[in-house]
């Protein structure tokens, strides 16, 4: 698995050609909630006092996602904004601040962030979520932040995110113990469709 990312993390990072030109920077992520994968960025110019590109960076033009920058081929791969931001399935993607629900009504949570896996896949694997007391309960902290995975039953409508009951058994509370965690979710669900 390719390294796990927090997506409000990737605001700011620079979009840089493979020629070494940075080109803009990442202002927001779009993704497909439902399908579970970004859909592209918005972008701003490069510097503090940079306003908003009328173009944006759709994902199939991503050439990788990394940590320090988002790689593209060159700055003929940047669209009009609309490419990226009017698809049906950006718009029914807003995920941050939904409560989350288990497949079986319980809810667990609400969304705080979204975890993407970078690299070229741009696949969406996982919640940061602010826990409800029934999620940790052991835990004697008033505020509880955990990642819990996605799965593939995902459901969201505006206000509600549905995940897998048994995606809370992989709970963990920061992003490296979390790789781990996908994982052994993942294992535990292969043949199931995607």
């Amino acid at each position: 698995m390719n390294q796990l990312m927090a997506a409000r993390s990737l605001t700011t990072l620079p979009v840089v050609t493979l020629g070494g030109d940075a080109v803009a920077q990442i202002k927001d992520t779009v993704f497909d909630a439902a399908a579970g994968r970004i859909t592209g960025f918005t972008l701003s110019g490069r510097g503090l006092l940079s306003g908003p590109l009328r173009q944006s960076l759709p994902w199939p033009a991503v050439h990788a996602l990394g940590p320090y920058a988002v790689m593209i081929v060159d700055a003929g791969a940047l669209a009009d904004t609309p490419v990226v931001v009017a698809r049906r399935e950006a718009q029914q993607g807003r995920v941050l601040h939904a409560k989350v629900l288990t497949d079986e009504g319980a809810e667990v949570g609400t969304v705080l962030d979204v975890v993407v896996e970078g690299g070229t896949s741009g696949r969406v694997v996982g919640f940061r979520i602010a826990a409800a007391k029934e999620l940790v309960r052991a835990s004697r902290r008033r505020r509880h932040r955990v990642y819990v995975p996605r799965g593939e039953t995902l459901a969201v409508s505006g206000r509600a995110l549905v995940i897998p009951a048994d995606a809370t058994r992989y709970v963990a509370d920061d992003l490296p113990a979390f790789v781990a965690r996908v994982g052994a979710f993942q294992e535990g669900h292969e043949g199931t469709p995607s």
